[in-house]
């Protein structure tokens, strides 16, 4: 069976690997297809085009949006967004990554207050693109011995609850669905399970779908086999297609493997298929 991977991450937003690098990893291991979604930007997706040509992976242009619901943060996949509307996707996410400067910024500075010595110049340089978020300060910590990992970071001083971070206002989930389908790109619901509950998803997917919403992330690196089994329960029950990614970051999520995440993963490049089909 031919596979894919529908959700990575590179040196463009918080990943450790380059475009190329996700590409001639996809061609080792054998993907039909792999998607390049760094979180609210399309500044890595020119090179991962470029460094697919001549090669048999079909590289998908994707991004990761951060986005509000109700006070709430989901992540929105766009998938298969045209290499001629790159430009629109940066235009609407210049403000986005100005808030997100400036709380980065508010963010370091908070932690220097309290202690925590890290260079905020240091961290903005260690991105092409000057872009940086709590994923880069977690492992910074990390390296620096103030905590145990990067998911000790996160639990401990980068929660919202430790009062050093404070998160940037976001755009609003269902305008992101119109703008994803505006731009001629697939809208897709990432890791549901990971901020919302199932009585939560059964009140927001018919909206959603309704909004033009096309499909859900049902197979994902976290999830046990009930909760894969439950989120195609239910994108079948409010006609959405299913979608699968590993999330993979790289170093800064040791344990994820690109195409088959923890080893549980397994993505039918038919799913990829039936995007593109409605791209």
């Amino acid at each position: 069976m031919k596979t894919c991977d529908l959700h990575t991450h590179s040196i463009y937003s918080d990943g450790t690997c380059t475009p190329k690098e996700i590409i001639d990893l996809a061609m080792e291991i054998g993907l039909a297809a792999v998607a390049l979604c760094d979180h609210n930007t399309v500044d890595g997706l020119p090179v991962f085009l470029e460094s697919a040509k001549g090669s048999p992976i079909e590289a998908i242009a994707g991004a990761e949006f951060s986005v509000d619901y109700h006070g709430r943060e989901l992540h929105l996949l766009a998938l298969f967004i045209p290499e001629c509307q790159f430009d629109k996707v940066s235009d609407l996410m210049a403000e986005v990554n100005e808030r997100k400067r400036k709380s980065n910024q508010e963010l370091i500075a908070a932690l220097n207050r309290a202690g925590y010595r890290i260079d905020y110049a240091q961290l903005c340089a260690s991105t092409p693109n000057g872009k940086f978020n709590r994923a880069h300060v977690a492992a910074e910590l990390t390296r620096m011995g103030e905590v145990a990992s990067i998911k000790t970071a996160f639990d401990t001083l980068l929660s919202p609850k430790a009062g050093y971070y404070k998160e940037p206002k976001r755009l609003d989930f269902f305008e992101m669905i119109e703008f994803v389908t505006s731009i001629g790109a697939v809208p897709v619901l990432a890791h549901p399970f990971l901020n919302l509950q199932k009585d939560e998803l059964e009140t927001l997917l018919p909206i959603a779908k309704e909004a033009g919403l096309a499909g859900m992330e049902c197979y994902y690196s976290e999830y046990d086999e009930n909760t894969t089994k439950t989120a195609l329960q239910l994108a079948r029950r409010f006609g959405l297609k299913p979608s699968g990614g590993s999330d993979f970051h790289g170093d800064n999520k040791p344990g994820i493997r690109l195409g088959i995440g923890h080893g549980n993963l397994k993505i039918p490049y038919e799913w990829a298929e039936t995007f593109k089909n409605e791209a």
